[in-house]
């Protein structure tokens, strides 16, 4: 390998690191070419990748990278996994086939400019995939939301039982008939009293006229008497 190549090599290394969310590196002793092609295609699924690396130039690429705790992980057969997905599911995948194997101890690693000891990264492994996390936080954001629809929706509920009730008792409504019934009555009562008021008002007008007419009739009944008184005196 020229100067070129190693320049470019470590630039590629040091490119790798700056774009990971973390860095594991394992002993890679031991390991056949296809069971390093099956651990690749299994933490294929969280986007990492599975390099086997000369020490030296992961020396200048992390410090290239700014990442110089990774270089005290950098002795012996050193393979590094660089996660751009899941880490707890890439720390997993390692893990479980480590113990498939007994092959890939954990020599440690480097996530979010922290180093990591190997303990830390089986801790890591022990936690939920990242699926399985946003599938819990959905689960406890959406329980109160659906758990408030579900009591609106009984209150809806019932309250559309409550007022098809009202309606089959009949008492949706009766306040305009009642009103229109005592709207009814009183203009019948006022009826009749709206048509005794001309007769007693001609009535009136007849009473009024009736002293006239009766001293008429008045005065030839005391010409009577007084012509009576006459044929008797000259009697």
């Amino acid at each position: 390998m020229n100067r070129e190549q190693k320049a470019a090599a470590i630039a590629e290394i040091a490119s790798e690191i700056q774009e990971s969310q973390a860095v594991f590196a394992v002993d890679y002793r031991g390991i056949s070419v296809p069971q390093a092609a099956e651990l690749r295609a299994r933490l294929r699924e969280s986007d990492t990748r599975f390099r086997v690396v000369k020490n030296t130039l992961t020396e200048r690429a992390a410090d290239q990278a700014g990442a110089e705790a990774l270089k005290d992980l950098l002795e012996g057969p050193t393979a590094l996994a660089f996660v751009h997905g899941d880490a707890a599911a890439a720390a997993k995948a390692l893990a479980d086939y480590a113990k498939e194997t007994d092959l890939l101890p954990f020599k440690g690693g480097y996530m979010d400019g922290a180093p990591l000891s190997p303990d830390e990264i089986r801790a890591i492994s022990r936690l939920p995939s990242r699926d399985v996390l946003y599938g819990q936080l959905v689960g406890v954001v959406a329980s109160p939301i659906s758990g408030l629809a579900r009591t609106l929706q009984a209150l809806i509920s019932g309250l559309a039982v409550q007022l098809g009730q009202i309606r089959d008792q009949g008492l949706v409504g009766q306040g305009a008939p009642a009103e229109a019934a005592e709207a009814a009555a009183a203009e019948a009562e006022e009826a009749p009293a709206a048509e005794e008021a001309p007769a007693a008002e001609a009535q009136a007008d007849q009473d009024a006229e009736a002293p006239e007419g009766a001293e008429a009739a008045a005065d030839p009944a005391e010409g009577a008497d007084d012509s009576a008184t006459t044929s008797n005196d000259e009697e």
